[in-house]
């Protein structure tokens, strides 16, 4: 690939949270991440809460057995997700923090936290064949904990960055994290509250391999269609890899 690539994976969650809204069965998710890989998706992720707020089972069940490019499974880690990881193998499954009364994912993996338990279940992922991923916030010490856990990549929380693009802070403490990622042998990605308007710093970062995008792209596709938001959101991105730095 050019080093001026980078990946793009739809999530499609927020497909199934309009049609919780009715309970019905439109729109469908699993269309959705067809409709996603035809306009040149790289991969799908969708998040399969405890809750079941969006993501239903058969969605999961949908997507694992019909993607063409790669599925990427968010997931806490408890007993239920692993048996379900275990069974779907998915291409990958990234591990994520989640409280009942958030709206949605609201920072990164404590991986300082039962290190054990993490340990355990990121082999547990890997005997079963699955690629493992730590959704963390942008610190060096959770990347160096990431490594030693023995996860294969990090996704950096990037919603400090995306709720004050303005933050000169917030941005450096992703190119760090996501060099420090590298140079420890970590696949990086990156995502949380990524719009057209605010991606090109963070699609910029030359460590930061993929991009996971969801919310701001099936905004978009009310007015415009999967495809065309999706086609905005690539140029954006490869834009930013162009440009001089």
């Amino acid at each position: 690939m050019p080093a001026t690539h980078q990946r793009l994976y739809i999530n499609v969650d927020h497909v199934a949270t309009l049609r919780q809204a009715r309970r019905t069965d439109e729109p469908d998710p699993v269309a959705a991440a067809a409709l996603c890989e035809d306009a040149g998706a790289e991969g799908i992720t969708a998040h399969l809460r405890e809750d079941r707020r969006h993501m239903q089972d058969d969605d999961i069940i949908g997507i694992a057995s019909s993607v063409r490019t790669v599925f990427n499974l968010e997931m806490a880690l408890t007993e239920e997700m692993l048996s379900i990881a275990e069974r779907l193998k998915p291409y990958q499954i990234t591990l994520v923090p989640e409280r009942r009364e958030e709206v949605t994912t609201e920072g990164g993996l404590d991986v300082a936290r039962e290190p054990g338990k993490l340990a355990n279940g990121l082999a547990r992922l890997k005997r079963a064949g699955v690629r493992t991923s730590l959704f963390i916030d942008p610190d060096a010490e959770a990347v160096q904990r990431s490594r030693d856990l023995g996860a294969d990549a990090i996704e950096l929380h990037t919603g400090t960055y995306a709720h004050d693009p303005s933050n000169a802070r917030s941005l450096r403490a992703l190119i760090d994290a996501a060099e420090l990622g590298r140079s420890l042998g970590l696949t990086v990605h990156a995502g949380h509250g990524l719009t057209v308007r605010n991606v090109a710093p963070v699609a910029a970062i030359a460590a930061i391999e993929e991009l996971n995008i969801g919310h701001s792209i099936v905004s978009r596709a009310v007015f415009v269609g999967l495809p065309q938001a999706i086609a905005e959101m690539r140029e954006a991105m490869v834009s930013a890899r162009r440009a001089p730095r």
